[in-house]
């Protein structure tokens, strides 16, 4: 306890100074310059970000054996975070540039580490309204879903805890050509995508020594977004997706993605502890809505069906399995099922933020309550359906002054044995994060 008290006084402390040069900026007097509302042909942009984050671990969980098995933790982790996210153009007609960067750091009794990723780094070339080519690297962003994107066959899945984060990229070229009618069909769009798979290259895509092909058509027909998704090329099996979005009322939005895998492989732990490739069909879909209410309450309720994930008893198995790898490795009788957990399973899709098939999405935001300005108060909800864990956050977000952010989160996870959420490495989450933009 001691230390732990000692480390969220190190926090506060550092948030102060974090926060001194924003009040400071504060209290400056406003000035208008023509100047700076002129469109300029470049832009410089970004946040700096401090986050302290306290855990209270799970020791008995299967998934924090697997994680923390040659440390002793105690009962809580205490975890800094640093960020500072660049976001920057160029345009200078007919071409764009466009780069955004995140150097992270993290400092805990497990690691501590700094490093700076490449999130986006792309030229375009625009010579008419109708047509723009890309190449770089570059997130997407296909797909309707809020905590999920089956679709997204070309972008990093979304992490459904916190899903408005910035995601990395990967190295692709594509284009896009854009029609416009005065007939039902508003528009039409279309964009293919070409992503290579190379040793250096997008070599977490999936297997390397692939040239992907693929692409998406987008159709604004009758008020209703509707793009129609494909990938082909061999390092990730072929698969077909569409999605759908619609304003059913000036203030109910619905929207739903869908994807098919005709030949999905999934690894498989087998009764007698060896690994398995299951082959098989497998689709996934969402179906969900945004609604906004006349007090400015907003709710978004998704329902994800992951037909490449696993089913209860899967799940169970690979539960049971490290647990027993683990007591046959500590106890020293035999460490070679541990290593297998270590090689093999830790980096197979038992281990991914959202395992399993069923799932039930729920986020209610309020802005402004009891005409407090600057404070929207939230509450998430992630339930699994399969076995009834779940992970609740709710959370307090305050903007004070202009481009600062604090947010408070407080992320409680439920579960009993052998189900998703009760074999989490941590049992409770504790967040503060300051965000100033420039």
């Amino acid at each position: 306890m001691g230390r732990t008290m000692l480390g969220l006084a190190s926090a506060l402390v550092w948030l102060v100074l974090f926060l001194l040069p924003a009040f400071t900026l504060a209290e400056e007097s406003y000035t208008f310059n023509a100047d700076e509302v002129e469109k300029k042909p470049y832009f410089l942009g970004g946040y700096i970000e401090f986050r302290p984050t306290l855990y209270g671990l799970d020791n008995d969980a299967a998934l924090y054996k697997v994680r923390f098995f040659d440390r002793s933790l105690g009962d809580t982790l205490m975890e800094y975070n640093g960020k500072l996210f660049l976001d920057a153009g160029l345009r200078k007609d007919p071409f764009s540039v466009f780069l955004q960067t995140s150097t992270d750091y993290k400092d805990s009794q497990v690691t501590s580490q700094l490093s700076t990723t490449l999130y986006q780094g792309y030229v375009s070339f625009k010579p008419s309204d109708s047509f723009t080519a890309d190449g770089g690297k570059r997130t997407l962003k296909w797909g309707k879903g809020y905590a999920w994107s089956p679709a997204a066959f070309f972008d990093r899945p979304k992490d459904p805890d916190d899903p408005e984060l910035a995601l990395e990229g990967f190295w692709v070229a594509s284009a896009d050509y854009i029609k416009s009618f005065t007939t039902n069909l508003k528009t039409f769009s279309l964009t293919p995508v070409v992503l290579p798979a190379y040793q250096d290259v997008n070599d977490d895509f999936g297997d390397t020594g692939h040239v992907n092909v693929g692409g998406k058509a987008y159709f604004l027909f009758h008020d209703t977004d509707i793009d129609l998704m494909a990938l082909a090329g061999g390092s990730r099996t072929v698969r077909y997706g569409f999605d759908f979005s619609r304003n059913v009322l000036t203030n109910l939005e619905v929207h739903g993605e869908f994807a098919w895998i005709p030949h999905f492989t999934k690894p498989l732990l087998t009764a007698s502890g060896s690994v398995a490739q299951r082959t098989y069909s497998a689709v996934n879909y969402l179906l969900g809505l945004r609604f906004l209410t006349a007090q400015d309450t907003t709710y978004i309720l998704e329902y994800y069906f992951q037909g490449v994930g696993y089913s209860p008893d899967e799940i169970r198995d690979y539960f049971r399995y490290v647990d027993s790898a683990y007591d046959a490795f500590a106890s020293g009788r035999d460490a070679r099922p541990w290593t297998k957990v270590q090689d093999t399973l830790s980096k197979s899709p038992y281990n991914v933020s959202t395992p399993m098939r069923h799932y039930l999405y729920l986020r209610v935001t309020q802005k402004e309550p009891f005409d407090i300005l600057y404070f929207t108060p939230a509450l998430t909800l992630i339930y699994n359906l399969q076995d009834s864990s779940f992970q609740v956050t709710p959370e307090l977000l305050y903007a004070p002054i202009t481009n600062l952010e604090l947010r408070l989160r407080a992320g409680f996870l439920v579960g009993g044995a052998d189900t998703e959420f009760g074999e989490k490495p941590f049992g409770y989450r504790l967040e503060l994060r300051a965000r100033y933009y420039f």
